[in-house]
């Protein structure tokens, strides 16, 4: 590809290497392979249980630990409420107040999300805000016709003349109302790390958020901060970091050219959450959790939820001081047969690791060599819950090219949606990934492994979109938690669905989990 001066100066600002743009544009046309299911992970095949751990032990162990520990708080929050409100902008963008009537738009469009913003409307956290500022700006609000409340109600929710919900980020959109305030999903995950996430008397929690933010979120935490710290009896430490633009990939018409804006620069575009693996490989702890920014309660259910937290945590640590244990003795070069027997053990029946067909084969030193590799990896514990139809990931058995089992949090786009042994595999499975994870990231020495040695380039994936109506064709780095943590050592343990409170459209948060009665 012939780069002009501004294009080479644009890619330099980026930093983003010539090589690594045209890696990029190779993909698009050699694509990249699919992941091969060969089975799914389910309830002892891959999958514990919550109800087979010794919980009261085990939250024992982590509570006991956890002041000697670094602890982090890794939130994913740089994602725009968009989405929440889309059917809400649809409806501002189709309904003709003139012609239409709200009951026959929304037979005529079969929109029962609309039907059912309409009825819970007043159970919305920013209900008297909003009709306060609109009883202030229209004099004559109380005689005004129904279908024009409702409309203003939306105007005045999500358009810039208003609370402007629309273009927030997701986490500073009120989300509950208590007696005497609402409070975000931002001021959610404090309370949250407050009562898992603090070691001594300090949470430290790390939001990845969109750079155009960065001042929001930090005016809301001023103002928010004393009353929060002093109901939870905790400081708060609250870092920030934005996607790298270094992250960003290519963008390709359908003869796989690469798009050029009129202004002469290549048109590149975020990365997916894969981008995200920079930000936690530059975060150093003993642990980090993590979890998505629109996944909060209230505090009616935070203990609860938060326990199974605790448990999760309290499993890692148990199960990484073995690790560690055997690490060093491979490392001292002190294991007699009976021991490496153990540890295979411990391996396959802990780390769910399957030994290579040929294992048996290698020299004794060899054995070795591969017990200690495989041992030496960061350990993720992920929360899995089961299969209620949510879209997104989950849990399987995956082969790779040298015929290897692991397992994998696997996305739909990543399988073969031609195969239809592959697609039923897929519909086999019986769990759903809702990004509740635990990371260990350091080494038996306390040295932070390097993650991006950890992650497999072959699990991004092409995504088709469209810019000013032509399709245009891009890419996503693998995902943070699916390709990007493909050779970390994982643990998938079932955990109950009250732990999964996820508000995707406005109206989720009609359902128990975010309202106080």
């Amino acid at each position: 590809m012939n780069l002009t001066d501004q294009q080479k100066k644009q890619l330099e600002t980026k930093g983003i290497s010539e090589e690594k743009l045209l890696q990029q544009l190779d993909r698009f046309k050699s694509g990249f392979p699919l992941i091969k299911l060969d089975r799914p992970a389910v309830i002892n095949d891959g999958i514990l249980s919550f109800k087979d751990l010794d919980d009261k032990k085990l939250i024992a162990l982590y509570e006991q630990e956890v002041s000697k520990l670094d602890v982090i708080k890794l939130v994913p929050a740089s994602g725009a409420a968009t989405r929440m409100f889309k059917f809400l902008h649809e409806f501002l963008n189709n309904f003709d107040p003139q012609e239409d009537s709200l009951n026959g738009y929304i037979n005529i469009n079969k929109a029962p999300e609309l039907f059912t913003f309409f009825i819970g409307m007043e159970k919305f956290p920013f209900y008297k805000t909003v009709i306060k500022s609109l009883k202030q700006k229209h004099k004559d609000w109380v005689s005004k016709p129904v279908q024009a409340k409702k409309i203003l109600f939306i105007e005045e929710m999500l358009l810039d003349s208003g609370f402007n919900f629309g273009s927030m980020p997701k986490g500073l959109v009120p989300f509950h109302e208590y007696k005497k305030h609402t409070a975000t999903a931002f001021e959610e995950h404090l309370f949250e790390a407050s009562i898992y996430a603090k070691s001594g008397q300090v949470a430290q929690l790390h939001f990845t958020i969109a750079p155009a933010f960065k001042d929001h979120f930090t005016k809301e935490f001023e103002h928010i901060r004393q009353i929060v710290e002093k109901k939870t009896n905790t400081k708060f430490d609250i870092s920030f970091s934005f996607q790298s633009s270094s992250t960003d990939t290519i963008a390709v018409n359908n003869e796989n050219k690469a798009v050029v804006l009129e202004n002469g620069d290549l048109f590149f575009r975020p990365a997916g959450h894969g981008a995200l693996l920079n930000n936690l490989d530059q975060l150093d702890a003993d642990l980090i959790f993590i979890k998505n920014i629109d996944n909060v309660t209230t505090s009616a259910y935070e203990q609860h939820v938060c326990s199974y937290k605790k448990l999760l945590a309290g499993y890692l640590l148990q199960v990484r001081e073995e690790m560690f244990k055997y690490l060093q003795l491979l490392e001292q070069k002190n294991v007699d047969l009976e021991l490496k027997i153990t540890i295979e053990k411990f391996l396959t029946q802990h780390l769910d690791n399957v030994l290579p067909h040929d294992y048996k084969k290698y020299a004794y030193e060899y054995q070795l060599e591969y017990l200690f590799d495989q041992l030496n990896r960061p350990l993720r514990v992920c929360g899995m819950v089961k299969n209620e139809g949510e879209p997104g990931g989950g849990p399987f058995w995956v082969e790779n090219e040298k015929g290897e089992l692991s397992l994998q949090i696997v996305e739909s786009v990543q399988i073969d949606s031609n195969n239809k042994k592959q697609q039923s595999i897929a519909a086999k499975a019986t769990h759903f990934n809702p990004v509740d994870l635990i990371c260990s990231v350091r080494d038996h020495h306390g040295k932070k492994f390097d993650l991006m040695n950890f992650c497999d380039a072959d699990t991004g994936f092409i995504t088709y979109k469209s810019r000013n109506g032509i399709k245009i064709k891009a890419q996503e780095l693998p995902g943070l938690w699916n390709g990007g943590m493909a050779r970390w050592n994982t643990i998938f343990v079932e955990v109950p669905l009250v732990t999964f409170n996820p508000v995707k459209t406005v109206n989720d948060l009609l359902k128990s989990a975010h309202q106080i009665d």
